[in-house]
């Protein structure tokens, strides 16, 4: 199918974009990547009346440490963030998942902003924002706002994102002393989206582990740190605690079992790799 008839219009800055949000509402799509939003408005399952494209944004295109975070702005590439020198020490976990995301002619288009925006909860980058407890940067004619990556995601492609906000940015909290980390993931094909996967951050206090793909959102919870059955029966109870649904690709049960071996694999990485404090 083609996508239905729509309006285009490129904007330079986050303001220029807001103000056509302002003006339109849900009939304006923000396009940055165009890697999720082709695929709807090809299904039509949106039409929009006008397309605002901010791909071409220097503006947008910022990457930069901002005191404990790493500013991702709505226009950077999933690559151009996977090849960031040093990620492997700022960001350790996102070193880890770049790998298991699509392919890299997906990543060489895709946003990172525009995958946290669609909210899919088997995508990799949810998913590790909510790990590390970062936030989303949202830009609108009246003013900004920033929300916590475990307010945003609301639903099955739902976020706390209003209809006159764009994704200004994403902002990933940098790895600290201490800090170690894990991801695992299993997928029928390497680079489809994930039946499940499985985020681990440690720490000297406590061990946190997210969930993508079970659920209609990613899930994340704090653990005490434990090892050996403790560990395996606080994943049991997690594994339980989600509403997992049987579905054609996997049951609910394999799911399920999928949280708990990959959610080991991940916490014993991340128990292990822990830096000198």
């Amino acid at each position: 199918m083609k996508p239905a008839a729509f309006e285009y219009q490129r904007a330079e800055t986050a303001a220029e974009a807001a103000a056509v949000l302002a003006q339109l509402g849900d009939e304006a799509r923000i396009l940055a990547g165009g890697q999720s939003l082709m695929a709807v408005l090809n299904m039509r399952l949106a039409r929009p009346q006008r397309l605002v494209d901010i791909s071409r944004s220097s503006a947008l295109a910022k990457l930069r440490v901002d005191g404990a975070m790493l500013h991702v702005g709505a226009a950077v590439t999933q690559a151009m963030l996977e090849w960031r020198p040093g990620l492997a020490q700022e960001l350790p976990l996102l070193a880890l998942a770049f790998p298991h995301i699509s392919h890299f002619q997906i990543r060489n288009r895709g946003t990172v902003a525009g995958s946290i925006a669609h909210a899919d909860p088997s995508a990799e980058l949810p998913l590790a924002l909510l790990a590390l407890g970062g936030e989303i940067c949202l830009r609108s004619a009246r003013g900004a706002r920033r929300v916590a990556a475990q307010d945003f995601f609301t639903g099955m492609l739902l976020t706390a994102r209003r209809a006159d906000e764009l994704v200004e940015a994403v902002r990933f909290p940098l790895a600290t002393a201490g800090q170690g980390h894990g991801f695992e993931e299993f997928a029928v094909r390497h680079g489809d989206f994930a039946i499940c996967a499985v985020a681990a951050v440690a720490d000297a206090r406590r061990l946190r582990i997210a969930v993508g793909g079970v659920a209609d959102r990613p899930v994340a919870r704090d653990l005490p740190l434990l090892d050996g059955a403790a560990l395996d029966d606080a994943l049991n109870e997690l594994a339980w605690s989600l509403d997992v649904r049987d579905e054609p690709q996997a049951s609910a049960a394999l799911r399920r079992q999928l949280v708990r071996r990959l959610g080991r694999r991940a916490a014993d990485r991340a128990l292990t790799t822990r830096r000198p404090a």
